[in-house]
């Protein structure tokens, strides 16, 4: 459990990144990226997150507490997450939106995936 835990509050999930996105538009700024996610949570079966205007992520994933900060750069979304007392670590993610859902891509887009639910 602890494992897969991880693997989502990372934002990856173990899976390739097709090349057409499936749909996905790429967010490429901070204010595209707020108006996005501002009063609203990012879920997923078991993690439950508010990503705030104002650089913090708070929330829970799998009955622990999740905290951590982030800003924009280059086109990313940078952020250091804890998972309780764990820290998950530094990582610039690509952002990318379809319907209701976030996609985040590790590594400055090179990465795994994970798609967060808007709610």
């Amino acid at each position: 459990m602890r494992l897969y835990a991880l693997t989502f509050l990372s934002f990856t999930v173990a899976a390739p990144l097709p090349a057409a996105a499936e749909g996905f538009a790429q967010i490429s700024d901070e204010k595209t990226f707020v108006s996005l996610v501002d009063g609203r949570k990012l879920t997923r079966f078991g993690i439950q997150l508010d990503v705030t205007d104002d650089g913090q992520i708070k929330g829970r994933a799998f009955g622990r507490n999740v905290t951590g900060a982030w800003d924009w750069r280059s086109g990313y979304f940078c952020r250091n997450i804890y998972w309780g007392d764990y820290e998950i670590g530094d990582n610039c993610q690509a952002v990318q939106v379809k319907d209701r859902t976030l996609r985040f891509i590790s590594d400055q887009g090179t990465g795994d995936y994970a798609d967060l639910r808007l709610q």
